[in-house]
């Protein structure tokens, strides 16, 4: 894997885990009614808490992969 390839699965990682963790602080604190209903959680909630912790996983994953081939390019691994 190439330098970029492998900075770009990085940086991937590192924004994904950025915007989703700004998300969940919205959902959490939304004020419009969407996520909680009487402070219940709704559907919405739900859905949305769903797409952030697949985010969160395959954010992870894929800036581990970046990272690993980082290691690889620096200890001439590659």
């Amino acid at each position: 894997m190439s330098r970029r390839v492998s900075w770009f699965l990085l940086a991937f990682g590192v924004w994904s885990w950025f915007i989703w963790i700004t998300f969940v602080k919205n959902l959490w604190q939304d004020a419009g009614g969407l996520a909680f209903e009487d402070g219940e959680p709704t559907g919405y909630f739900w859905v949305h808490l769903l797409l952030a912790v697949t985010s969160f996983a395959l954010g992870t994953a894929i800036g581990v992969i970046g990272w690993r081939g980082l290691r690889a390019l620096r200890g001439g691994r590659a």
